[in-house]
């Protein structure tokens, strides 16, 4: 693996949707899988930090419009009746990374599940030299998912770290990872740090 032009991709791993003061915090929307991520995540960050490789992360974006109000998805303000103005805004607490996978290199805003999706994502990679992916975050069915699908019609190398990513339910992560196995190497945290060198 040559670390120069590997990225581990951190998907949407923000305040906003980790934290207990972030907006699905406040609204109880939490799953001890999901939780646990940045502690497992941060010994492989650090690891690829000292190795010259890179930290990407998106980040979930409510772009607001007039008066600071969110845009929303009809499907999202369905699913997630709890946003409001103030979640998920640029530049805020809410829809910086946690702190246990800071910093990062490249900060990538998105608006849909794909990371792909009307975003800058693709053009910095290139710009980078960045070849492969290691993607982690949440949800494994949603964001990841996605992601990992229009990184793998890009012709990037991905590798879905299986471990380092979660879902509300346990047997939705895993029904999504097993989904994802003709598109992407599936590995675990120890795995990756062992061929790296750790």
């Amino acid at each position: 693996m040559d670390l120069s032009r590997t990225a581990l991709l951190v998907c949407d791993l923000q305040n906003d949707f980790l934290h207990p003061n972030g907006a699905y915090g406040r609204a109880g929307q939490s799953a001890p899988e999901i939780a646990a991520l940045p502690d497992r995540l941060r010994p492989l960050a650090d690891l690829i930090r000292a190795r010259g490789g890179w930290i990407v992360s998106t980040h979930f974006t409510l772009v607001p419009g007039k008066g600071g109000e969110p845009f929303i998805s009809d499907h999202l303000r369905t699913l997630r009746p709890f946003l409001k103005k103030g979640d998920f805004v640029p530049g805020s607490w809410g829809h910086d990374t946690v702190d246990a996978l800071q910093p990062v290199d490249i900060r990538v805003e998105k608006v849909a599940y794909s990371a792909f999706y009307m975003s800058r994502l693709e053009w910095v990679l290139r710009k980078a030299g960045i070849e492969t992916l290691l993607a982690c975050g949440i949800v494994t069915n949603g964001g990841v998912a996605s992601t990992v699908r229009d990184a793998h019609v890009r012709d990037f190398h991905v590798t879905v770290i299986a471990d380092g990513c979660a879902a509300f339910s346990p047997k939705v992560h895993d029904e999504a990872i097993a989904g994802l196995r003709p598109v992407a190497r599936i590995a675990t945290v120890a795995e990756l740090m062992a061929e790296i060198g750790g």
